[in-house]
């Protein structure tokens, strides 16, 4: 019912700035949220948002150096990504909810490496 395009991933120095994008082919969804997994771990949560009331979340591990935000005429989600670190390493996905209360679409994952 969607489809998901991130974009934006790349190779940046410790400190430096990324920004994600995730291009949703139409909106049936209101909660999109961005993961990420690194290599040998579990996939985590690092933001979300409620896209009708702009109500934001973010994981402890990133909260002050990302931002999400949204832009309504392109139907696209922004990950904004300040003062990386070599943790910060991972492939990121972005995931809307639709008619369900859990994430069940996804993106391919773009991938994000920091180095020192």
């Amino acid at each position: 019912q969607v489809q998901l395009v991130e974009s934006g991933g790349g190779l940046v120095q410790a400190g430096g700035s990324l920004r994600l994008s995730c291009a949703a082919s139409r909106r049936t969804f209101n909660t999109v949220g961005w993961f990420r997994q690194a290599p040998g771990k579990d996939r985590e949560f690092v933001a979300s948002m409620v896209w009708s009331s702009g109500l934001t979340s973010y994981a402890d591990s990133v909260k002050g150096r990302f931002t999400i935000s949204r832009d309504n005429a392109k139907n696209t989600v922004y990950l904004q990504m300040n003062s990386l670190k070599r943790e910060d390493t991972a492939v990121y996905y972005c995931a809307v909810k639709v008619n369900l209360n859990v994430y069940n679409y996804w993106g391919q994952g773009t991938q994000v490496t920091v180095s020192s």
